[in-house]
């Protein structure tokens, strides 16, 4: 029998169910671009009706975070990009154009636009990358020979294309978009339908994600463990304040040991906030890792 190895304990699998966005595919690689595309062209085609979106809106009406320049650098695990099904992306947006003043079908028609836009400039342009240490994961869960599926808030065939454009379709037995069930998540139909398809029981399938919509999903559906892949998330705001921290201690210390003893604190604090804040997005998790280097693949010795 497979064994999925983490930092906290290893679990007897038959299967393992992985998130893409977030999980496989770096998020602000492939939905930053799309996102700064679709906003710039809802923001424009607004213009072009005499409306003009308020700016400062912009970042929470999907869950975004934004530079100085404009350009989308991270976002809200839980939020509606992450967590929303495209259909979920579109009322969002179709909503703003109605309150704005356009018709509901003007709106539609508006965001329908834009999308297609979006669309395009996505598969001119194909802005995927794996996570790190993906691929040397995935070949050791083939090496075992562990059937894995897709299971993705986004719609089947985008899930299919996406997986195509960094060369991994062939690691996944199935792909489940949100489209082939009637609950996406933080219910458990896509993962009781993954594990269908892949002919095993959901309590010997290990599911990994990236939000805890996933974490929920796994506990609903009740898999073996749910693991929370965390990459950056919180480290921007930690560094920045480890960053004050060591440079206002800097500049008050009268000596070389005492500015280290200040960076050292400030560190540990760091590292403190951070992690606190990691569990508050995915505070179902059975277990958290930064990255697939921290998981491996045995077999049960018996």
């Amino acid at each position: 029998m497979p064994t999925l190895i983490t930092p906290h304990g290893e679990h007897s699998i038959s299967a393992i169910l992985f998130d893409k966005d977030g999980t496989l595919l770096e998020f602000v690689s492939l939905w930053g671009s799309w996102g700064e595309c679709f906003l710039a062209q809802f923001t424009r085609q607004l213009q072009q009706h005499g409306l003009e979106f308020p700016v400062q809106h912009l970042a929470s009406l999907l869950g975004t975070v934004h530079d100085a320049s404009g350009r989308i650098v991270d976002y809200d695990r839980n939020g509606p990009l992450a967590m929303g099904t495209m259909n979920d992306l579109y009322a969002i947006l179709s909503w703003q154009g109605y309150l704005l003043g356009l018709s509901w079908a003007e709106s539609m028609e508006l965001v329908d636009l834009c999308r297609q836009e979006a669309d395009a400039l996505m598969e001119q342009s194909k802005p995927v990358l794996p996570l790190p240490g993906l691929l040397n994961f995935l070949d050791e869960c083939a090496a075992e020979g562990i059937p894995l599926a897709v299971v993705t808030a986004d719609e089947t065939a985008a899930a299919e294309n996406h997986l195509r454009w960094i060369g991994i379709r062939g690691y996944f037995n199935a792909v489940i978009g949100t489209d082939q069930v009637e609950r996406g998540k933080p219910f458990p139909d896509m993962a009781l339908l993954a594990c269908e398809r892949l002919g095993v029981q959901p309590a010997k399938a290990a599911v990994i994600g990236d939000t805890n919509g996933d974490m929920r999903m796994a506990k609903a559906a009740g898999t073996a463990v749910a693991i929370g892949i965390t990459g950056t998330a919180a480290a921007g705001p930690a560094a920045a304040a480890a960053t004050r921290a060591v440079a206002a201690a800097a500049s008050s210390a009268t000596d070389v040991n005492a500015a280290n003893a200040h960076a050292d604190t400030a560190a540990g604090s760091s590292r403190t906030a951070a992690t606190r804040t990691v569990r508050s997005l995915l505070p179902d998790a059975d277990c958290l890792v930064q990255s697939y280097a921290e998981l491996g693949i045995g077999r049960m010795v018996r």
